[in-house]
């Protein structure tokens, strides 16, 4: 039985909806106050993460050695924290209190040791000195006599990559690259024929920045150097023939016109992204003509791995074709533009990149073997491939085009790769689990370090944990026994690891162990939510329920009100958000704060489940709605819903409500559309209503390629659009959009309300004017609440309160 929550401060109208007016005998709505918003707003991220010390290690290496430092949150403030593992030593950076001292008395002004104004800085003179930004000045400081001297604060050089060698670093303008020393010096310009929208290592700026700044900053370009700091691989992508979405901001005398290129599910023309080889000497310019042509393509291996090779000979890519129905991972040569597959997927469905942020692949540095992330049995798991044993070299000759930077031409042809053009030597993984990344790979011992979901039985399948085993998987050791989601990092030699381990309901440990064996060799922080504990927070709770087949087990959270009274009936608010790519429930690790939370706080049910349809199971449980994205896994989240009541009597499902916001405010509103007798309220932001006007790379994903039949005018997307069904609204529904929203374009949303409009059917709507996509202010969050505590509890809230935003951490 779970505990039964009781705080000092309470919504009794909460549960009833009505107070019965003295001496009249009518009801009347109740009112919920000040003090109840102003409760539950502590209970939001932005003030909640302030109040826990110790949760938060974000280790920072020192050059050429496994030493780090940390900013650590304390209950004052904060401390800077330096870490050396191979001596065991853990302690402060700096005497805080001496050189706030030192900054009091170099910036004439005043400096607290707990609450120093940066968060990050760098060592010089062999960590003497340390130097950083604050209060827009630069300082520079001793740690070792404590004296500091101010200068100008630097200009941002962000955008510039400078070589390994420290000579010369690369700027992206006008389209275009750009070399000049480092120090000073002329430029060169290294490429000629950039243009807008087939432009050198950048896209073209977003409406919403644009918006926000006339005249923004060149981008960083996407560019990686050899490490002989004589070629550069960089990125480059074709949109000038793409059709455009088209923006309008109102809020100024005269509107202001934005586009962007942005191809749409069914487009002939679409974005063609490719690689370019450039030597800085000669200025040879060599565009690789990939077969078949990449729909998205990234230079982005594993942290260990450098994308190009130690010789500066070959570089390696790996790119998804459209739809994402097959993905490649290709070595090019740097001095003829030739080039080769190494390892390859396809699928019926989609062929997915690691859904958990990690890379899909990872090359060891002789080039001898590939580790690649895959879920081509059914589970995601890795497999050796022999990185020299594949298909010969697919000549500049034999591509289409002189492979010049020049030309451009892109090959079109539908070759495909079989088995012979890669050599697969081995599985690494087997198992009813799920891989979640490679964190390292110690290449003298043959050790593969790896984290994973779902192999120790009878424990929460969204709990990664780390593992150890060989480059031929013959054993797998587990390195993190506790039963809690792992969150690891490694140590530039390998030889120790980081690791913040914590549960849903129980708060983070961040412990430094060996890579051994898993030992823990010290303990660098205990997180302390007693202050937050104090306010009467309670933690939410982990859940579990069959999915509609009555089998398959569901994992999900539920907020409980702290000062729950089970005597009572409570109305139920589910968020959602339907993936595929994520699913509902984020983090599942431990959250002190989120919207969630503070709508608990005001007197609610709060549910979150990861349905059927979402990662970090199996294929199969993935791939549940493919090309049926209207399914949103709400045959689930109902199915849960109801049992879930059984367990909780006082969970009124006559009372549900339902949000999210982009993929769950699409979600939501299906659920009011479509299960008009379930779903009572649904608040929905920035919804994707219809994902035949959402971009190419997700929306073909996961709904296929569009079909059209012309003879009846319809497609394949048209059951899934929300407009489809908006005759069937009944209860409450709320729809916020931001009119710069440059992701989901507002569209959707006017589409949708000129259906509700055609129907007849009331709704209510909010435009965002000069927003984008988020909607995370606390104008929104608090219309979010009041609709809820309107429609669904049937209480007044209190008029116009105002969030302060606040600020998340010290």
């Amino acid at each position: 039985m779970r505990q039964v929550w009781r705080g000092t401060v309470g919504l009794v109208i909460a549960a009833t909806g009505v107070l019965a007016t003295a001496g009249t005998g009518h009801a009347q709505r109740a009112q919920l106050t000040h003090t109840d918003y102003q409760r539950a707003e502590r209970f939001l991220d932005w003030h909640a993460s302030s109040l826990v010390a110790g949760d938060q290690v974000n280790p920072r290496f020192l050059k050429d050695t496994d030493r780090f430092w940390y900013r650590n949150k304390t209950m004052a403030g904060h401390q800077f924290v330096l870490v050396d593992p191979v001596a065991n030593t853990q302690q402060p950076v700096f005497d805080h209190a001496r050189l706030a001292a030192a900054m009091s008395l170099a910036a004439d002004t005043s400096f607290e040791g707990h609450k120093l104004p940066f968060q990050t800085f760098d060592f010089e003179n062999g960590e003497r000195s340390i130097v950083f930004d604050a209060r827009k000045r630069r300082f520079r400081c001793t740690i070792t006599d404590y004296t500091c001297t101010l200068g100008d604060t630097l200009a941002n050089t962000s955008r510039f990559v400078a070589s390994p060698d420290s000579t010369v670093e690369v700027f992206y303008k006008d389209y275009n690259l750009w070399m000049r020393p480092i120090g000073g010096g002329d430029s060169t310009q290294l490429t000629t024929d950039g243009e807008r929208f087939w432009s050198y290592g950048a896209s073209e700026f977003r409406p919403g920045q644009l918006l926000r700044d006339r005249n923004p900053d060149p981008p960083r370009p996407q560019v990686m150097w050899a490490p002989n700091s004589k070629k550069l691989l960089v990125y480059r992508t074709d949109e000038r023939n793409v059709n455009h979405h088209h923006y309008i901001s109102y809020t100024s005398q005269r509107p202001r016109h934005f586009s962007q290129p942005y191809a749409l599910p069914g487009d002939s023309i679409v974005p063609v992204p490719t690689v370019h080889v450039i030597d800085i000497e000669t200025k040879q310019n060599i565009g690789l003509k990939l077969d078949p042509v990449a729909n998205q393509l990234s230079m982005r291996g594993s942290p260990r791995d450098s994308v190009w090779s130690r010789d500066s000979k070959t570089f390696r890519f790996h790119y998804l074709t459209r739809a994402s129905k097959a993905m490649y991972l290709v070595e090019g040569d740097a001095e003829t533009g030739a080039w080769r597959f190494l390892a390859a997927d396809s699928a019926k469905t989609w062929v997915e990149t690691n859904p958990q942020g990690g890379p899909s692949w990872t090359l060891t540095s002789n080039g001898q073997d590939v580790i690649w992330w895959s879920e081509r049995d059914g589970w995601a798991h890795l497999y050796r491939f022999d990185g020299r044993k594949s298909e010969a070299f697919v000549t500049a000759a034999q591509q289409d085009g002189d492979g010049e930077g020049g030309s451009a031409s892109v090959a079109t042809g539908s070759r495909t790769v079989n088995a012979a053009a890669t050599v697969l030597k081995n599985r690494i993984t087997a198992g009813a689990f799920f891989v979640k990344r490679v964190e390292f790979v110690d290449e003298a011992t043959g050790s593969i370090y790896f984290t994973a979901h779902g192999r120790e039985q009878g424990r929460i399948p969204y709990y990664a944990h780390l593992y150890r085993t060989d480059m031929n998987g013959s054993s797998v050791t587990l390195l993190t026994p506790e039963d809690a989601n792992h969150d690891i990092t490694f140590t530039p030699s390998g030889r120790f690891f980081i690791d913040t381990y914590s549960r849903v309901e129980a708060p983070p440990v961040t412990v430094l162990r060996s890579a051994r064996d898993g030992r823990i060799i010290r303990t660098l922080e205990t997180a302390d939510i007693s202050r937050i504990k104090e306010m009467g927070w309670v933690a939410r709770e982990v859940f579990t329920v069959k999915a509609r087949d009555g089998v398959t087990d569901l994992y999900g959270v539920i907020y409980f009100p702290s000062n729950l009274d089970p005597s009572k009936k409570y109305p139920v608010v589910e968020y959602i958000y339907p993936g595929p790519q994520v699913g509902s429930v984020r983090p599942w690790s431990f959250a002190v704060g989120s919207e969630n939370r503070a709508m608990a706080e005001l007197g609610f049910i709060v549910v979150t489940i990861d349905h059927l349809g979402t990662p970090m199971r199996s294929k199969a449980f993935h791939d549940n709605y493919y090309g049926n994205f209207i399914d949103n896994g709400l045959p689930d989240h109902i199915e849960g819903l109801k049992q879930l009541a059984a367990r909780y009597p006082f969970m009124d499902l006559d009372r549900v409500g339902i949000w999210g916001h982009s993929g769950g405010g699409f979600a939501s509103t299906d659920a009011i559309l479509r299960f008009p007798e379930f779903y009572k309220v649904a608040v929905s932001g920035a919804g994707n209503h219809d994902n035949a006007s959402y971009n190419i790379y997700w929306a073909e994903k996961y709904q296929g390629l569009m079909k059209k039949d012309t003879v009846k005018g319809t497609d394949n997307y048209k059951p899934s659009a929300n407009k489809t069904y908006a005759k069937n609204l009944q209860g409450k529904l709320l729809l916020m959009h931001g009119d710069m929203d440059d992701n989901v374009h507002p569209a959707m949303t006017i589409q949708l309300v000129d259906e509700l409009i055609k129907a007849n059917r009331d709704f209510d709507l909010v435009i965002a004017p000069d927003r984008g996509h988020g909607l995370n202010e606390p104008y929104f969050v608090r219309r979010r609440w009041d609709y809820f505590v309107r429609h669904l509890m049937g209480a007044e809230p209190p008029a116009n309160y105002e969030i302060q935003r606040g600020s998340s951490g010290n």
